[in-house]
Formats: structure tokens, C-alpha cells, sequence
């Protein structure tokens, strides 16, 4: 099997010449708006959102429109130059921040931000790749539509990134990942060329699901430059409860019961342990305890419906939070009496991110584990990772309706930022992996592979699969120039018995 290579070295004052060639013909492409190899301006670029990751590049590209992006690409392909594609630099796993080699071109789609049309009776909009994800949550809010993907970092996050990572948050359960949400896709393609697939046809059977291939590719395949996205009804009526339980398990039972019990409407169901709420509200000085007890594990739940309005659903959720109460599944519940409150509340999830990021160190994992096995893995994981690592602290949180937490282990007080991930948070992680493998879960669930899990997904993950990706990187991008070093990891050498055998047989 071929595999991607990059382009061969060059020496020094060749490869100059060649770097000084491309800028000027990026340059005059682009004009000074659109490139720059000012250190001060890329500088923020240069690192990614957790701070894990500092690379360096030749310059940042921020080109205007589709037309650009193809032209740009094209000049990095006649002149073997690397393309790091970013959006709102938000991703989890290094995905968008280049290498130390300074070789690579940063490709910012922030410029490419025009919503092009939303067309509420398709129930259809037309974004390119920059558009902020909250701009257009505004925009379809306006149509008396709605855009029904949303996560914390909505106010960066940008449609393109979300499409390249196949985003997940907080309405998986009931409406999909990113994925679910792209009727069609428009692309530029290692050389150059653009890939149209924007036609929102429901039925189409003509081979292979080009976009799909793409979406959460992380820029490997192409680079998206704009996309065809579903949109919803607006919501008439929004109810949303904070439950306080005594364990995970009890969580799961009330999940299946706010499923018989409200249908359709259940959009979100996520869980919270004492210790994330607990951190949130010592890291928010104006954030409040929802309930007058504390509890081992919460609850956050978000019903919405398009026909019922606040005060309907608010009373089915209470009269199946009564139910649950009385059965001595649930501790205590709240319900919000306004969006004011139920904002206030998701700003406790929300927050959990930033409040553990100012508590020291810890290495953070997005996995996935069927739904029904989640309580458990938890539950024989969690002392498991405490035993193996004496002073550290596992928190596991987030979308328990859709099999995916967050399940997190800080470092032991007094650990140095750094120093701890390097010395003993590599090896925690690749326990938790061994674990979640173990239990027939993934060890990307919404946040991607990036650069962070590349080793990890060539030792965990099944080698037939890596190869055909590997086959279909090399049939699209066979110079490697897309994005390299991310996602796919390179083709294992062969041992040199295989070698000799190969010999022999030529």
C-alpha cells in the first residue's frame, strides 16, 4: 500500500528561495489583508486553546472567499508548502496549531463569514466555513428558526471547525453531531480544485458520500469553505431542571424515565458530580447552588418543543420529577421558572471547563461508552485510575445521554503545570484509553484526534481501519500537505523479517 510522504528536503538556501517565492505569490494573491508574516499578528494563532501546543509558521492566510482559499492551496501545492487549516482556534486536541518547523502556512477561514442565505421554509442555511457558531444561532433566532448545535465555546467556535471536528455539545441526544446537521458541503481539495457538494438533496444514490468523508476529517481531506445546514422550527416552550441524585446509576434510571415520559421534547440530559459544581461555584463569585443540599451527582435537563409552550412543558417535567421523587430515584429538583434561570443554570455546565483549568493541573479525556455500560465504566474506572496515580482525582461529567463524558483526572495538590503532564499525565491517559477500549468505547468523542491522541489512535485502534484511512488520505492528498501530523497516524515500518520476505517474493 502507498502511503503519504511529504516533499523532499531541500537544502537551506533552496528551500529559502522556495519560501520566498510562495510569499510573494501568496502575497499578490492575497494582498495585506489577506497574508502576513508579522510574528506579533500570528502569535495568537500560534498556540492552541488549552495551551498544550506552540508551534511556528510561515505566514497566516486569511483568505476572502472560495475562489482565494483554491488559489492559495493551489500556490502551497506547485510549491510543497504545508496548510494548517484553522477557524476560531477553539479545538481540544491541537488539531488547528502547527508544528515547530515553521514551514507550514496558517489557513484562517475567519474572514469567510458571510451568512449566505437562510431560508426558513427549507428550513436551510447557507454559512461559509468563518461564520461564528453564536452569529448564527442569532441569525436563525431572527428567521424564527433555529441551528440545533450548541457547546460552551459558541461565541468562538466557527462552522467550519465544528464541521472539521464533527462537534458534538449538549443536543446530541436528541438531534446528532455535526454530522447530522450538514445537508451539503463545499470544499477545496489538496489541489486546488473545489469540491461542490452544496445541493441539499434528501435522496441521493450516486456512490460514496463525498461530505461525509470530509465532515471530521479535521482538515486532512480538504478544507471546508462553506456548508448547507439544517435548521429548525424556534422553540415555543423550554423547561429546564437541576436534580440532585445519590449516583450515577440513579442518573441513568432517570434518564430512560425522562424519556417515556417526555418524548421528543428531552433535549439534553447532562450529569455534573459534586466536585465540578463545587469548583464552578468557587470560581464564579455570582454563581449560586441550585439546590439547599449538596449532592454526590447532578443533573441538568432541558426539554424544549416548537408546539408546547413554557408553562405545558414545565408541568410534564414536573410531573415526572414528582414521579421520580416519590420512587426514591431523586434527591431533590429545581425548575427553572424563566430562560433567565435555566441560562443560570447551564452556566454551571457551562463553566466547568474554565473552573477545572484554575485548579492546577490534569489531563483531560472526551470518551465514549455505550450509553447503558457508562455508570459502570465510571464507577470501576474512576478507582481504578485513583489507585494506579495516589493523589489524583478523577471527575467524570457531561452528556450521559449520548454515552460521552468527560472524564477528567487532576493532578495531585502541589503538581507543577507541565511537569506533571509530561512526567506522569501521558501515562494516565493511556490507562484510561486501555479502559475505555476495553469496554468497547472510543477515546474521541466529540473533540477529534488532533495531535494530542495521534499515538494513541495507532495503538489503540483497529489497524484495518487506519489503513483504509490511510488509502483514502493518500488518494486525496497524496503530498501529505493538508494538515499533517494530524489525525492519521504515519504507516508502522516494517519489521525487517517482513522485509525480507517482501524480497524474496520480488
Amino acid at each position: 500500500m502507498n502511503h503519504p510522504t511529504p516533499p523532499p528536503a531541500l537544502p537551506a538556501s533552496s528551500a529559502s528561495q522556495a519560501s520566498e517565492a510562495f510569499l510573494t505569490a501568496a502575497a499578490a494573491l492575497l494582498g495585506e489583508r489577506g497574508l502576513t508574516t508579522d510574528p506579533e499578528r500570528m502569535d495568537a494563532w500560534l498556540t492552541d486553546w488549552r495551551g498544550r501546543y506552540t508551534g511556528r509558521a510561515l505566514a497566516l492566510a486569511a483568505p476572502a472567499s472560495t475562489a482565494e482559499v483554491a488559489a492559495l492551496v493551489g500556490l502551497c501545492a506547485a510549491h510543497g508548502v504545508p496548510i494548517v487549516p484553522q477557524g476560531g482556534n477553539s479545538g481540544m486536541a491541537g488539531g488547528a496549531t502547527p508544528d515547530a518547523s515553521g514551514t507550514a502556512v496558517i489557513l484562517s477561514l475567519r474572514r469567510m463569514s458571510a451568512i449566505r442565505a437562510i431560508d426558513p421554509a427549507a428550513g436551510q442555511a447557507v454559512c461559509e466555513a468563518g461564520v461564528v457558531l453564536q452569529t448564527l444561532h442569532e441569525a436563525a433566532e431572527a428567521s424564527q428558526m433555529r441551528f440545533p448545535l450548541t457547546l460552551g465555546g459558541k461565541g468562538s467556535a466557527t462552522i467550519g471547525g465544528l464541521i472539521a471536528t464533527n462537534a458534538g455539545g449538549t443536543q446530541v441526544l436528541r438531534h446528532g453531531t455535526m454530522r447530522a446537521q450538514v445537508l451539503g458541503l463545499e470544499a477545496v481539495l489538496a489541489s486546488g480544485e473545489v469540491l461542490d457538494l452544496m445541493t441539499p438533496l434528501k435522496k441521493d444514490n450516486r456512490g460514496f458520500d463525498l461530505k461525509q468523508l470530509l465532515i471530521g476529517s479535521e482538515g486532512t481531506l480538504g478544507i471546508v469553505t462553506a456548508a448547507c445546514l439544517r435548521l429548525l422550527p424556534a422553540t415555543r416552550g423550554r423547561a429546564t431542571a437541576w436534580v440532585g441524585l445519590e449516583g450515577i446509576v440513579e442518573a441513568r434510571t432517570l434518564l430512560r424515565q425522562m424519556e417515556r415520559a417526555m418524548g421528543d421534547a428531552l433535549e439534553g440530559f447532562e450529569v455534573v458530580p459534586a466536585h465540578c459544581l463545587e469548583s464552578v461555584l468557587a470560581h464564579q463569585p455570582t454563581a449560586r447552588a441550585p439546590l439547599a443540599e449538596p449532592h454526590a451527582w447532578n443533573a441538568l435537563i432541558e426539554c424544549v418543543s416548537p408546539a408546547q409552550d413554557s408553562l405545558a412543558l414545565r408541568e410534564g417535567l414536573e410531573a415526572a420529577l414528582a414521579t421520580a421523587l416519590e420512587d426514591g430515584l431523586i434527591a431533590d429538583a429545581v425548575i427553572a421558572a424563566n430562560d433567565t434561570q435555566a441560562e443560570a443554570l447551564w452556566g454551571l455546565r457551562d463553566g466547568i471547563s474554565a473552573a477545572e483549568r484554575a485548579l492546577g493541573p490534569a489531563m483531560q479525556h472526551d470518551i465514549s461508552v455505550p450509553v447503558e455500560a457508562m455508570p459502570e465504566f465510571i464507577l470501576a474506572a474512576t478507582p481504578a485510575i485513583e489507585a494506579a496515580y495516589p493523589g489524583s482525582r478523577v471527575v467524570a461529567f457531561g452528556h450521559l445521554g449520548d454515552g460521552n463524558v468527560h472524564f477528567h483526572v487532576l493532578a495531585p495538590p502541589g503538581a507543577v503545570r507541565g511537569v506533571w503532564e509530561e512526567a506522569e499525565g501521558k501515562a494516565v491517559s493511556a490507562k484510561v484509553y486501555d479502559l475505555v477500549t476495553q469496554w468497547g468505547g472510543s477515546i474521541s468523542a466529540e473533540h477529534g484526534i488532533g495531535q494530542m491522541k495521534v499515538d494513541e489512535l495507532a495503538r489503540l485502534h483497529d489497524p484495518i481501519a487506519l489503513a483504509v484511512m490511510r488509502s483514502v488520505k493518500q488518494a486525496l492528498d497524496p503530498a501529505g500537505l493538508l494538515n499533517p501530523g494530524k489525525l492519521l497516524p504515519a504507516a508502522p515500518h516494517p519489521a525487517p523479517s517482513q522485509l525480507a520476505r517482501a524480497d524474496a517474493k520480488a
